[in-house]
C-alpha cells in the first residue's frame, strides 16, 4: 500500500544563511524541548510531525554536508554528531530520521559530477531514504537499467523525494554484481510495514520497484559509495568525503544512543529529586544512599559511553582532515567503539530503571519511550556485539576482513 503523511512537502529550495557549528548546536538545544512535546504524535504518527520538518527546513537542515559554493552549510561530521546528540534527548526517532536525511547528501557528493549534477539538479541539498542492504535484480538496457525488487528499512521514506537503493545487476555479459540505484520517490511503491515496539516515528518502510527504468547518471558503483576514492572527491578538496563510509555512518547512527541515554539518566535524577518512596511513611527517594550510588553508577556509564563515541569520532576526524588515511583491515577499531558505545548507553539506561519504579512506564512518560528505542537500535545489523566483536578480534589478530564486512 502506497502511503505518505500531509504536511510532510519539502521546499528544497529554502534560503538560508550559513550555520557554523555553534549555530547549529544552539538550534538543536533549543529543538529539544519541542521535539519531547511531539515525541506522542510523532510515535502515533509513525512519521516526523509537520511542525518539526518546517522548523528544519527553515535553517535549511538538509543542507548540513554541503559545501558553502552550492548553497549548503558546510559542516562535517563532529558537527553532525553533536547535533544528532542533542536532538536525541528530545526524542531518539527525530534525532535518527532527520540526521540520516541530512547525511545521505554526503552519499550523492561521493558520486560522479554527472550524476550530483543529475541528481541535485541545481538544488541546495535533497532528502533521501537509503534501505542499502542489496535485493532485488537490474537488467542493463540502452540508457540505464530496469530494476526490480523490494528493501528493508526505508527510514525517512516519508519525508523523502529521493531514494537510494542497492540492486545486484543481472546480465549474460558480466557477473553479478552489485550496484546503487537512485530514483525519486514518486517513482516506486512505500509499503506499509513499520509497526514495532520502538522507533516508531522513524516510518522506515519497505520500498518496492517494479520493472522501473532508471537512467545511469541516477546510478553508483558501489566502490564510489562505499570505496576510498571516491569520485567526488577528485572535484571538490573537502577532507570529508574521503572518510570511511562504514566508520561515519556507524558512529552518527550511535550519537542517537549517546543523546537518548544521557536523557534517560537526567529523568532518573529529576525523578528521585520529587519521588516519595511507596509504602514509606513519607521518605524520599533522593535521600537514599542506594538510589545515590545507583544514580551515581548510571551517570558514569553513560559518561563512558560518550567518551568511547567522541574519541573515536576524534580520531576519525583528525587522521582524515590532516589527508592522512586508515587502512580497511585497521577500522574494527571504529565498529567496535561505536557498538560499545550503544551497549554502555543501553546499560545506563538499565541501571537507572532498575531504581526508578513503575510509574515511568505509562505510555506518556519519556522513559519508557527510551527503552524501547534503544532496545530497538540495539538490534541494527551494525551494533550485533557478536558479530562486532568478532570482527574486531579477527582483525585485532591480524586476520583478514571478508569482502563483505563493513568496514
Amino acid at each position: 500500500m502506497r502511503i505518505r503523511p500531509t504536511g510532510c512537502v519539502y521546499a528544497p529550495n529554502v534560503t538560508a544563511s550559513p550555520l557554523t557549528h555553534e549555530q547549529l548546536i544552539d538550534w538543536a538545544e533549543a529543538m529539544v524541548p519541542r521535539l519531547a512535546e511531539r515525541a506522542a504524535d510523532a510515535e502515533r504518527l509513525r512519521a516526523i510531525p509537520a511542525a518539526t520538518l518546517a522548523e528544519c527546513d527553515a535553517v535549511d537542515l538538509w543542507s548540513l554536508v554541503m559545501p558553502q559554493s552550492r548553497g549548503g552549510h558546510g559542516l562535517g561530521l563532529r558537527s553532525l554528531c553533536e547535533m544528532s546528540r542533542t536532538l536525541a534527548h528530545g526524542c531518539a526517532s527525530t534525532a535518527w530520521t532527520v540526521s540520516f536525511l541530512t547525511l545521505h547528501n554526503w552519499f550523492v557528493r561521493r558520486a560522479t559530477p554527472e550524476v550530483q549534477q543529475a541528481v541535485f539538479a541545481g538544488a541546495s541539498s535533497i532528502r533521501m531514504a537509503t534501505p542499502l542492504a542489496p535485493a532485488g535484480q537490474a537488467v542493463p538496457v540502452e540508457g540505464g537499467y530496469v530494476l526490480d525488487g523490494r528493501w528493508q528499512w526505508a527510514t525517512g521514506i516519508l519525508h523523502a523525494d529521493w531514494v537510494a537503493v542497492m540492486a545486484f545487476v543481472v546480465a549474460e555479459d558480466r557477473p553479478r554484481a552489485p550496484r546503487v540505484f537512485l530514483a525519486p520517490v514518486g517513482d516506486v511503491e512505500i509499503l506499509d510495514v513499520w509497526h514495532t515496539s520502538g522507533m516508531r516515528a522513524t516510518g522506515s518502510h519497505d520500498v518496492a520497484a517494479h520493472g522501473l527504468f532508471v537512467p545511469d547518471n541516477h546510478t553508483m558503483e558501489v566502490d564510489h559509495l562505499r570505496g576510498e576514492d571516491p569520485p567526488g572527491s577528485h572535484h571538490d578538496a573537502d577532507p570529508f568525503l574521503r572518510y570511511p563510509m562504514s566508520a561515519v555512518l556507524t558512529l552518527y547512527a550511535a550519537a542517537t544512543v549517546v543523546g537518548a541515554a544521557e536523557a534517560a539518566v537526567d529523568q532518573f535524577r529529576d525523578l528521585m529529586a520529587r519521588r516519595i518512596l511507596a509504602h514509606s511513611p513519607g521518605d524520599r527517594q533522593v535521600d537514599q544512599p542506594t538510589s545515590q550510588a545507583r544514580l551515581a553508577e548510571a551517570r558514569a556509564t553513560v559518561r563512558a559511553c560518550r567518551l568511547v563515541w567522541a574519541d573515536a569520532i576524534d580520531r576519525l576526524c583528525r587522521t582524515y582532515d590532516a589527508g592522512l588515511s586508515i587502512p580497511r583491515e585497521q577500522r574494527g577499531e571504529f565498529r567496535l567503539a561505536a557498538a560499545h558505545a550503544v551497549r554502555l548507553g543501553r546499560e545506563a539506561v538499565e541501571i537507572a530503571s532498575l531504581g526508578i519504579g513503575a510509574s515511568v512506564y505509562f505510555t506518556d512518560q519519556p522513559f519508557q519511550r527510551i527503552e524501547r528505542d534503544l532496545a530497538m537500535l540495539k538490534g541494527h545489523v551494525v551494533y550485533d556485539w557478536d558479530r562486532v566483536t568478532q570482527l574486531a578480534g579477527r582483525l585485532e589478530l591480524g586476520l583478514p576482513a571478508a569482502p563483505s564486512d563493513l568496514l
